[in-house]
């Protein structure tokens, strides 16, 4: 896999934190028009298909007898899991509170990548961590206010587990495929059971066909699910993964950020100071100590 310039990992760095932050406020009012557990499922289901019709005169790369573990695992855990135990967890609590939880995911990755990865955890990146996940709590501290039942608490972090398993698990075995169709099956997989799912449990007629709900539904498809995890799996195969999930640090930031220019939401204090500790965050993850870089220096000199 060929390594990204610095220069192509920060212009794919930020479009996805872009993208996946201004989806929030982009879902959040599609949502008053369709159930959620539809929604997601249309979403992956149809982003899923639409990019195997695309990729289909390039099948021979499928390699489905040898690899279909991959897709599986990958549909488990980053689209049945992930997806689906958001959708309902948001109807257990507040917003704010469960986007913390669900934000957990890049220091849960640091962990997992350094257990079974072998990737470095040194004490500036576990602070790094630490002080990014206390810049999300931060900027999502405004959004605390409701219910807050266990059940939701259990969910969320459900929710974030699967998700940083899901992509320290790509990192590990993502080579034996190709990314895109990759991308391709787990959704188109996952986007079955989903819509599976919210066909047993909600309403198709509950859908309000209207220009809000379709915009969110194409930006899902399009944007959101085929461009977004295409571009989110070709960087955490090529980089870091710990440091790649370090960015999206930034995507809650980004949501309120989206919701206060397109949504009204209130502009408050905690934008600024998280915006600090997330800035901070990356850049401790993503420092690497003198003794660190000479060690890779001799380390590549010597292949």
């Amino acid at each position: 896999m060929n390594k990204l310039s610095r220069l192509q990992s920060f212009g794919l760095i930020a479009f996805l934190v872009i993208v996946w932050g201004a989806s929030w406020p982009i879902y959040k009012i599609a949502l008053d028009y369709t159930p959620p557990l539809l929604f997601a499922g249309m979403r992956t289901l149809l982003g899923g298909l639409l990019l195997t019709v695309l990729l289909f005169p390039r099948r021979h790369l499928i390699r489905w007898k040898q690899n279909y573990q991959v897709y599986l695992i990958s549909a488990a855990f980053n689209v049945v899991l992930y997806f689906g135990l958001q959708t309902v967890g948001l109807l257990h609590m507040p917003s704010g509170l469960f986007s913390v939880l669900i934000y957990l995911q890049p220091v849960l990755v640091g962990i997992f990548a350094w257990m079974w990865l072998g990737e470095p955890m040194t004490a500036l990146k576990l602070a790094g961590l630490i002080i990014g996940f206390m810049g999300v709590v931060t900027v999502s501290a405004g959004g605390f206010s409701g219910h807050i039942a266990v059940v939701g608490i259990i969910i969320a972090l459900g929710a974030g587990i699967s998700w940083a398993l899901g992509i320290v698990y790509i990192k590990k075995e993502g080579h034996r495929v190709d990314s895109l169709w990759l991308v391709a099956l787990q959704f188109l997989l996952g986007g079955i059971v989903l819509s599976g799912a919210g066909s047993m449990t909600e309403k198709w007629t509950s859908i309000v066909w209207n220009v809000p709900y379709l915009l969110g539904l194409v930006f899902g498809i399009l944007i959101g699910i085929i461009a977004s995890w295409a571009v989110y799996f070709k960087l955490v195969k090529t980089g870091d993964a710990s440091q790649v999930a370090s960015y999206t640090f930034l995507v809650p930031l980004i949501a309120v950020f989206s919701g206060t220019l397109f949504l009204k939401e209130p502009f408050t204090i905690n934008l600024v100071i998280g915006l600090i500790l997330i800035g901070l965050s990356i850049y401790l993850v993503n420092h690497k100590s003198s003794a660190l870089k000479q060690v890779q220096k001799v380390t590549h000199s010597q292949h």
